[in-house]
């Protein structure tokens, strides 16, 4: 049996690009597509007219795959609860006949070790690998009965909800810090703004300072192949550890074997910067992360940088993540396919800083926030580690249901 002997039909996405136009219908693209749900932190968004083109062979409709065939390729993701999307380049909509399958189960099967290997054996391209449509047609599968199906992806949808469920409340979370910061830095209403005298615009006492006075920077550790991914080492924090805009990502945590230096050491508390990405979406390139607890040595690499400065760091945090301070440094990043952010060419850069006791208030009632965040992190990536350890012996019929 095939793939496309399971599906009501599948569909190659335009080949044409569309402008994030801010607001409208999401715009699904690859990095918007994760293990089984969607990604929608800075989805591109776009108008109705275009929702429209974009979807002129088929409208994407609940209980739809959206398969990326590049960056990463491989990964899918099912429809759910009424998303009206259209399809980005380098997708590929897939609608499960419901009759032949578990429109879920097909999700997690896709995932699955042995499915992914034979789609991306043969991934051609010279700098990403690339999924053609006839693998993905003419994939070799073998399904179990649909009580099985009906199981196996019930016990695997549970983890995702659960992790839904906690992306919701970081997202309420940040939305909640968001709008203190904006109120009390863009808008000016802090904590007894009424008595505060302004000049020249500013609350009297706050001002602009270039990144270089207040904030220096060390560059992480550089490494060979060899020295990484080792039983025995200190943690190397790297670029797979900043989640895409910012946040940290537990799970992209390395052993490194080689020689370091004090400078490259961060511990619970730290602010690294993102300095590398590679893609051109400039998703981690700016992108700020602090440093949660661990019990072992942690460094970090060359593709990050360590943020020193007499400021707290939960300020300049928020200031990056919250304040538009990240997008804005990101377009200084260049390269044609990997893009570089030069810390000396950010240093002239403008940042407003505020009394400290405006700063100490803000860390008060900012730091409960940040925390309550980490924690929902942290399940969140040990309800992954637990999803992903089972769907390979779900899908082959390794446990009983």
């Amino acid at each position: 049996m095939k793939l496309k002997d399971v599906c009501v039909d599948i569909w190659d996405c335009p080949h044409s690009t569309a402008n994030d136009e801010g607001e409208g219908y999401p715009l699904i693209r690859t990095p918007n597509i994760g293990k089984g749900r969607f990604i929608l932190t800075g989805v591109h968004r776009v108008c109705e007219d275009v929702y429209h083109i974009r979807n002129k062979r088929a409208i994407p409709q609940d209980n739809d795959l959206i398969f990326a065939r590049e960056a990463p390729a491989g990964n899918v993701a099912i429809i759910k609860n009424g998303q009206k999307f259209c399809l980005g380049q380098r997708t590929v909509l897939i609608r499960p006949d419901q009759n032949k399958v578990n429109p879920d189960f097909l999700t997690y099967f896709l995932l699955a070790p042995e499915q992914q290997h034979s789609l991306l054996k043969t991934a051609n391209g010279s700098t990403s690998s690339h999924v053609n449509m006839k693998t993905i047609r003419e994939l070799q599968i073998d399904l179990p009965n649909r009580d099985y199906q009906d199981k196996a992806s019930l016990i695997l949808c549970e983890y995702d909800e659960l992790i839904e469920l906690n992306r919701r409340r970081i997202v309420i979370l940040e939305e909640m810090a968001m709008r203190i910061y904006r109120e009390w830095f863009v808008y000016f209403r802090f904590p007894g703004y009424e008595y505060c005298e302004f000049e020249n615009g500013l609350p009297k006492g706050w001002n602009l300072k270039s990144i270089g006075e207040i904030i220096s920077f060390d560059r992480g550790c550089s490494y060979t192949s060899d020295e990484i991914d080792v039983e025995e080492g200190v943690n190397l924090v790297n670029l797979k550890n900043m989640k895409p805009y910012g946040g940290y990502n537990y799970n992209g945590l390395k052993k490194y074997a080689g020689r370091y230096n004090e400078s490259h050491i961060v511990n619970k508390g730290d602010l690294i910067l993102g300095v590398t990405d590679m893609t051109q979406d400039r998703r981690t390139v700016g992108s700020v992360a602090l440093i949660p607890h661990y019990s072992e040595t942690s460094i970090i690499s060359t593709d990050l940088v360590k943020v020193n400065s007499e400021i707290p760091n939960i300020f300049l945090y928020s200031m990056f993540r919250f304040g538009g301070y990240s997008k804005h440094l990101s377009e200084f990043a260049n390269g044609s396919n990997v893009l570089h952010l030069k810390p000396s060419s950010i240093r002239k850069e403008l940042i407003l800083i505020p009394t400290m006791r405006i700063i100490d208030l803000f860390d008060v009632q900012i730091s409960p926030l940040i925390e309550e965040m980490e924690t929902l992190t942290c399940q969140i990536d040990r309800l992954i580690d637990m999803r992903d350890r089972l769907l390979p012996q779900l899908m082959s019929g390794q446990l009983e249901i």
